[in-house]
C-alpha cells in the first residue's frame, strides 16, 4: 500500500512559507521617555529642584541605523523552500522544470526579505530647548513634542518636561 506523501508536503510547504514570510517584520523600537509627563508624587520634603521657563525651540533629529546587508541565508532557505513547493507541481520533465522555477523564484524572494529585514531604519525624535526663567537654556529629547509649541510655559520637574 502506498502512503500518500503529497498533503504532507503540501502542508510542509506551507508551514515553510509561512516561516519565511514572519522575517519581513520590522524590529520594534523600544523608547523610554514620553510626554506628557506625569511628575511622581513627592513629598513636600524629597521634591527635586523644580524650574519653570518657556519652549524656546522645537527641531526635529533623524536618526539612522546601519543595515547590515544579506548574508545569503535568506537566498539559500528562500531555494529550499521554493524546491519544495515547485517539485509538488507537474510530473516527469515538467516537475523538473517547475522544481527549478521554485529554486530560482524562492531564492530571490528569500534575499529580498533578508535584505529587507536587515536596511538601514531612520527615527525621527524632537529636540526641545527651553529658556529657563534664570535665562539658562535646557534641551530634552524627546520621541513627540505632543501639544508643545514654541512659546508655550513649561515646567521642569526631575528632568522631565510639562506644560504649565
Amino acid at each position: 500500500m502506498k502512503i500518500p506523501t503529497r498533503p504532507l508536503a503540501i502542508g510542509a510547504s506551507v508551514l515553510a512559507l509561512a516561516t519565511l514570510t514572519a522575517c519581513v517584520a520590522p524590529q520594534p523600537v523600544y523608547q523610554t521617555a514620553r510626554y506628557p509627563y506625569q511628575p511622581p508624587t513627592y513629598p513636600v520634603s524629597q521634591s527635586p529642584y523644580v524650574e519653570y521657563g518657556h519652549v524656546a525651540n522645537i527641531e526635529v533629529i533623524r536618526s539612522q541605523t546601519p543595515g547590515a546587508g544579506t548574508t545569503g541565508g535568506g537566498a539559500v532557505a528562500g531555494g529550499v523552500i521554493g524546491g519544495v513547493v515547485g517539485n509538488q507541481f507537474g510530473h516527469g520533465s515538467g516537475r523538473a522544470a517547475a522544481t527549478a522555477l521554485g529554486v530560482i523564484g524562492g531564492a530571490l524572494l528569500g534575499n529580498t526579505v533578508e535584505a529587507n529585514a536587515n536596511a538601514p531604519r531612520v527615527y525621527e525624535s524632537y529636540r526641545v530647548s527651553i529658556q529657563t526663567d534664570s535665562g539658562a537654556y535646557r534641551s530634552f529629547d524627546v520621541p513627540s513634542p505632543g501639544d508643545l509649541r514654541i512659546g508655550d510655559r513649561v515646567r521642569i520637574d526631575g528632568g522631565q518636561i510639562s506644560r504649565f
